[in-house]
C-alpha cells in the first residue's frame, strides 16, 4: 500500500507518524521499526496509535468534511473515496503487531469495524455537521490577517476572575446565550475607559461557552476592509463565531467606516445567523470627532449624524464605567482573597488607593496589577513598596 493511494485524506501525507507507518509496512526491517517507534513517541501517540490517526481524520479539511459540515449530502463519489481511504488507514494500522512500546486499540467512538463501512461514514458525517472540521476542532480562538490562523495560547481568564460589573457581564452573557441558542441576538459594542475589563469579559465569555460551539476570530482594525470575505468563509462553518474587533478607533472619513456599517446593518449579503460582531472601544461613538472640521462643514449636522451612525448600528451597547473608590477597593479585597494574600486588608486598601492615585485612576486593571505586585512582595517576605 502506498500513501499516494489516499484521495480524501491527501494531507495525511504530511504527518511524520503516518509516513513512518507506511515505510515500515513497505520495508519491515529493524531500522524501519525503530524509526516508527521514535515517530510514535515524538507524536506522544504510544497509548493508542489508532486513536492518533483517527484524530488526524477528524481534524482533516477535505471535500467530504467540508460538505458534511455545511449540512449537505456528500456525493456518491466522495462517499466511495471516503470508505476507500478509511479502509486503507485501518489496514495500515492493524498491520502492526502488538508491542511493548505502543498500543494499537480501536478508537472509542465514531470508527466501527474495519472503518471503511457506511456506519463509520455516517457517524463522521454527523460529527462534522455538529462540530465543524479542521482547525475549528482543536482551537477556540483565531486571528484573521488575510488568512485565518489559530491562537495556540488562549487567555485562561474565567468569569469568576472578573470582579464587579455584574450587570454588564449579565447583559453580555445573556446576548451570547441567545446567539448560541438560535434566539434573536445583537452585535455588541463594549465601551468605556481603559482597564475596565471590556476585552477580558469577551475572553472570559469565550472560555465559558466554547464547549457549546462558540469560537472567536479576532479581526485587527487594519483588516476591516476584508470583513465581508471573512464573514463569507465563516458562514459555511456549523459553529457560532464572534468576530472580535478590539480597541476600535477610527478617524473621520476613514473608508473602513462604511465597511463596518454595511456589516452591521444594511447589506443583505452579509446577513448570517452564526456570526456576531463584538467591538471594544474607549470612545462611545468610535470615530474621533474633529470640532474644527465640523465647524468648517457646510452641513455640520449631517456630518455629525454620519459619524454617530456607526455606533448606533450596534444593536447592543454596554458601558463599562470607571470604578469609584468603594468598588475599586472591593475588587482589591476580592482579588487578594482569590490569591490568598496574607496581609492586613485595611493596610492593603490604603496602599491600593495610593497605587491608583500614582497610576492615574482606579480600574479593575489597576486593582489586579496592584494585588499581583503585593503578592510578589509578600511571597518574598518583603514589605509592599509603591
Amino acid at each position: 500500500m502506498q500513501l499516494q493511494s489516499l484521495t480524501i485524506f491527501k494531507r495525511l501525507e504530511e504527518d511524520a507518524l503516518v509516513r513512518a507507518l507506511l515505510a515500515y509496512r513497505a520495508e519491515k526491517t529493524d531500522r524501519r521499526y525503530a524509526e516508527l517507534v521514535a515517530a510514535i513517541f515524538r507524536a506522544n501517540a504510544q497509548e493508542n496509535v489508532a486513536s492518533y490517526v483517527a484524530d488526524l481524520v477528524l481534524r482533516d479539511e477535505n471535500a467530504f468534511s467540508v460538505t458534511a459540515a455545511a449540512k449537505k449530502t456528500p456525493s456518491s463519489h466522495a462517499v466511495f473515496a471516503m470508505k476507500h481511504d478509511l479502509l486503507l488507514l485501518y489496514e495500515l494500522l492493524f498491520f502492526l503487531q502488538p508491542s511493548d512500546f505502543f498500543a494499537v486499540l480501536p478508537p472509542k467512538k465514531l470508527f466501527y469495524g474495519n472503518w471503511g463501512n457506511q456506519e463509520t461514514v455516517t457517524a463522521l458525517s454527523a460529527y462534522y455537521a455538529a462540530n465543524g472540521y479542521g482547525i475549528w476542532l482543536g482551537h477556540a480562538a483565531f486571528r484573521f490577517e488575510g488568512n485565518i490562523s489559530p491562537v495556540d495560547t488562549l487567555s485562561p481568564i474565567r468569569l469568576s476572575d472578573l470582579k464587579g460589573y455584574v450587570r454588564e457581564k449579565e447583559i453580555v452573557g445573556d446576548n451570547i446565550l441567545s446567539f448560541l441558542t438560535a434566539l434573536p441576538f445583537s452585535n455588541m459594542l463594549l465601551y468605556g475607559d481603559r482597564g475596565t475589563g471590556k476585552s477580558s469579559t469577551v475572553h472570559a465569555m469565550l472560555n465559558e461557552y466554547a464547549p457549546m460551539g462558540l469560537r472567536l476570530v479576532e479581526l485587527p482594525k487594519e483588516h476591516l476592509t476584508e470583513l465581508a470575505a471573512l464573514r463569507k468563509k465563516l458562514s459555511a462553518i456549523p459553529l457560532k463565531f464572534i468576530v472580535f474587533i478590539d480597541d476600535l478607533s477610527l478617524e473621520e472619513n476613514d473608508p473602513q467606516i462604511s465597511t463596518l456599517k454595511a456589516a452591521l446593518e444594511g447589506s443583505v449579503t452579509d446577513a448570517s445567523d452564526n456570526i456576531m460582531i463584538v467591538a471594544t472601544t474607549n470612545r462611545r461613538h468610535i470615530v474621533r470627532e474633529s470640532f474644527a472640521e465640523r465647524e468648517n462643514s457646510v452641513h455640520a449636522s449631517d456630518q455629525l449624524e454620519e459619524q454617530l451612525s456607526l455606533s448606533d448600528r450596534f444593536g447592543l451597547s454596554v458601558y463599562f464605567a470607571t470604578t469609584g473608590k468603594l468598588e475599586y477597593l472591593d475588587i482589591v479585597r476580592r482579588l487578594a482573597d482569590d490569591m490568598e494574600l496574607n496581609y492586613d486588608r485595611d493596610a492593603l486598601c490604603a496602599l491600593a488607593e495610593r497605587w491608583a492615585l500614582l497610576k492615574g485612576g482606579r480600574s479593575p486593571r489597576r486593582a489586579k496589577q496592584f494585588v499581583q505586585l503585593a503578592c510578589a512582595y509578600v511571597s518574598q517576605g518583603k514589605e509592599i513598596r509603591i
